[in-house]
């Protein structure tokens, strides 16, 4: 089965790798995400996570296995945001590198997985299990991919060498400066990383870690 080489499986490491730059700190009431002065909207974000959740729903037999695929997707609401934020970046990064997805190319490729898959509906299935992509945004979805396969081809990137990574990662952490990337604290910040990736890191609460170990302090005075 095709797998999203770049715009989605390289993603995920930024979420894992330690703050190095964060973008933005302003304050957007009812804002997400502020990405180049547009608002992704807290409804817009939650509008997206129902999508996945009544398609998850569809597609499963019984509440058992509904629930299963929801504890599979815990952290839903923050990979989606990280998701809707990163689109713009790439959008933004290939449009400076002059590169456009046709409608045209967006249908050989899905036409081309779903041969691979066996069937739309085998395909719009497989896109929701592996990347929690609703059926209704599998088209959106794969026009990223291909504007992230092009922007790589436009910068001379080859993505199976490090170097080559690090070259696409810089053309998506100067879009990411450029758009003012701004993400609501309440899921985290939108950093460039140690590594040289750009994505949502969890925010860090080293005053909670201290609360925490006096309450367990005092607890263990008393007892």
């Amino acid at each position: 089965m095709h797998r999203r080489r770049i715009a989605l499986v390289l993603t995920s490491a930024a979420a894992a790798v330690p703050l190095l730059t964060a973008c933005g700190s302003g304050a957007h009431p009812g804002a997400a995400a502020v990405v180049g002065g547009q608002r992704i909207t807290v409804s817009q974000l939650e509008s997206r996570v129902n999508e996945v959740r009544d398609a998850q729903q569809a597609a499963t037999d019984g509440s058992a296995q509904y629930e299963q695929a929801v504890a599979k997707t815990g952290g839903l609401t923050r990979n989606t945001l990280h998701t809707m934020v990163l689109d713009r970046v790439l959008h933004r990064a290939a449009t400076d590198a002059g590169v456009s997805v046709t409608r045209k190319e967006m249908q050989e490729m899905r036409a081309g997985l779903e041969q691979q898959a066996g069937g739309s509906r085998q395909l719009e299935t497989a896109w929701l299990q592996q990347y929690n992509v609703a059926p209704k945004r599998l088209t959106e979805s794969l026009r990223t991919e291909i504007e992230a396969q092009k922007l790589a081809t436009a910068l001379g990137a080859d993505m199976q060498t490090q170097a080559g990574q690090a070259t696409f990662w810089k053309a998506l952490a100067t879009a990411s400066k450029e758009l003012n990337v701004d993400l609501n604290p309440r899921y985290g910040s939108w950093a460039v990383t140690k590594n040289g990736t750009v994505g949502r890191v969890d925010a860090k609460t080293p005053w909670l870690t201290q609360v925490t170990k006096e309450a367990s302090a005092e607890q263990q005075q008393t007892a």
